[in-house]
């Protein structure tokens, strides 16, 4: 292997020796890679051992195993097998090889000194092995055999558990909207370095979720430290960035659309049937006969952020799976097929019994929480649309709402709302606030909040309003189809907030009407009782 991504579908396919304790697997790291420092991490998390390349180089093996042709990987002795590492062969690197040549079918790697590298090139579609004919030689292709993508087939096996993937990041009843970058200076983190932050200041908190994938290589070349500080403002505002390995995927599989490059992840999305937009501005990387470059040319483009809300209705029209389907084949069955040919190559009887693709984990990334809003807010009668914007946004808005004391001190010295979320202590000795005394104590220190709220569960919150006193709110989530989903009880607060604001003497109880992004919840509004002020939060 020579970097993560390479590593990562190494591991993919290792489960066809599953079981076979005649099989023992070591790892080595091909050097000359600018993206070999994370996958050195990579395989320490893995739990796999390596040789050294210098040992790799002494030893004969039984087969190798290879995700990428490039580096000295005609130094290891043994029949080699091949994999592509991305879907569909769809891009030329410049100073990489031979121009207008797609990487990994490039005859500069797969024919040194005129001799072929691999003895078995596995690829995902017929159209493959005709452009390694093509680019190589009809003897390439008498190499070749068609298996299949381990990868989709960990997609498909995964898409049962979108809805946990979905609850896992916190997505509720949202929109997930996930942006796919490949790496280099035509990818979309390159030429549109401010499209996440865009994005998650332009559209409504409460009806998106905006999710951004990366290339391993992207990782690797600007560090994790430099990315987050890089995308501060827009994970700030709840931007979920996925690990590169496995997580990516869930998000993929969670995605209800995807804003791409031209990186090949998007060719897995367009196979599961999500919908795709373009935001790939053009460049030589692109091979305009690919199946990648189909995709771009059927769906609709993001010439900008604002633009969005248009090519999202215009992508939901599309079916994605016909351009996809030039980049795989034989879905379900790759880890079978690739068994036999692999098994052939040692000289070995296969195990016995079928061999299914595993699901991908659910994710463990937690994207933050967002602590102040600015909150657009329309009240009529009995009920209140509201949108909520990071505080910097642009929007015309009704009030700020903060996390208090958690937010900055800009956003809670100008904020009408400020609120508390109620988490138990992990300490034997502790003292705490009633949720009376903390929304009174807060509306005395804060001259500028009109209303404080206590958030004691998802579905009771404490509120108190400088004139109509305190209230206490019962908030009845959505039922749809089995399904139960709940509005941010802080969103749900500003809307109560931005009511009371007009009805200060309307008499209690009542009952609300709250539209926060794609669902309706119902509040309950009366006089506070006991059990709400003396709640120890």
């Amino acid at each position: 292997m020579r970097s993560a991504s390479a590593l990562h579908r190494l591991l993919d396919v290792l489960p066809v020796f599953d079981g076979d304790r005649r099989i023992t697997t070591r790892f080595t790291l091909i050097p000359g890679s600018d993206f070999d420092i994370d996958a050195l991490a990579a395989l320490d998390r893995s739990g796999a051992r390596t040789l050294s390349w210098d040992e790799a180089v002494r030893t004969r093996h039984d087969l190798i195993l290879a995700a990428s042709p490039k580096g000295a990987l005609r130094r290891l002795a043994g029949p080699r097998a091949l994999l592509p590492h991305g879907a569909g062969f769809n891009k030329s690197i410049a100073d990489d090889g031979s121009a207008g040549v797609p990487s990994g079918l490039d005859p500069h790697y797969l024919l040194p000194g005129g001799e072929p590298l691999a003895d078995l090139h596995a690829l995902a579609h017929d159209e493959q092995v005709r452009r390694l004919a093509k680019h190589n030689s009809p003897a390439h292709a008498r190499r070749a055999a068609v298996v299949g993508d381990p990868t989709l087939d960990r997609l498909i096996a995964s898409e049962p558990l979108r809805a946990e993937f979905r609850d896992a990041i916190g997505t509720g009843p949202r929109t997930l909207l996930v942006l796919t970058s490949t790496w280099g200076p035509e990818s979309l983190l390159a030429r549109r370095p401010g499209l996440p932050t865009d994005l998650c200041t332009l559209l409504p908190h409460d009806s998106f979720q905006v999710a951004l994938a990366l290339h391993p290589n992207a990782y690797s070349r600007t560090g994790g430290l430099d990315l987050s500080r890089g995308l501060a403002p827009a994970l700030a505002a709840g931007l979920v960035l996925p690990r590169p390995y496995e997580e990516w995927a869930a998000l993929l599989v969670a995605a209800d659309a995807v804003v791409t490059d031209h990186g090949s992840t998007a060719l897995y999305a367009a196979a599961l049937g999500h919908p795709v937009i373009n935001a790939y501005d053009g460049g030589h990387e692109l091979l305009p006969d690919s199946p990648m470059a189909q995709l771009l040319a059927a769906v609709p483009r993001l010439p900008a952020a604002t633009e969005l809300p248009d090519a999202l209705r215009a992508a939901l029209a599309l079916d994605t799976r016909g351009p996809a389907s030039r980049a795989f084949s034989h879905r379900g069955q790759a880890l079978s097929l690739l068994r036999r040919h692999l098994y052939r190559l040692l000289e070995l009887s296969p195990p016995n019994g079928p061999l299914e693709a595993r699901a991908f984990p659910p994710p463990t990334v937690v994207p933050a929480r967002p602590r102040a809003f600015a909150v657009r807010a329309e009240v009529s009668e009995d009920r209140i649309g509201l949108e909520r914007f990071p505080p910097h946004t642009r929007e015309s808005v009704h009030h700020v709402a903060a996390e208090y004391p958690g937010a900055g001190l800009r956003e809670t010295q100008s904020a009408a709302v400020l609120w508390r979320r109620a988490d138990g202590s992990p300490h034997a000795h502790a003292t705490a606030w009633t949720a009376g005394g903390w929304t009174a104590r807060v509306l005395a220190d804060a001259q500028s909040c009109r209303t404080a709220v206590a958030v004691l569960t998802r579905r009771r919150c404490l509120l108190r309003h400088r004139t109509a006193g305190a209230v206490s709110l019962r908030i009845v989530p959505h039922h749809e189809a089995g399904r139960v989903s709940y509005a941010d009880p802080t969103a749900v607060a500003s809307a109560v907030h931005a009511w009371l604001s007009r009805n200060t003497a309307h008499p209690l109880p009542v009952s609300l009407l709250c539209d926060t992004g794609p669902i309706s919840v119902r509040v309950d509004l009366a006089r506070a009782d006991a059990d709400d002020l003396d709640y120890e939060f």
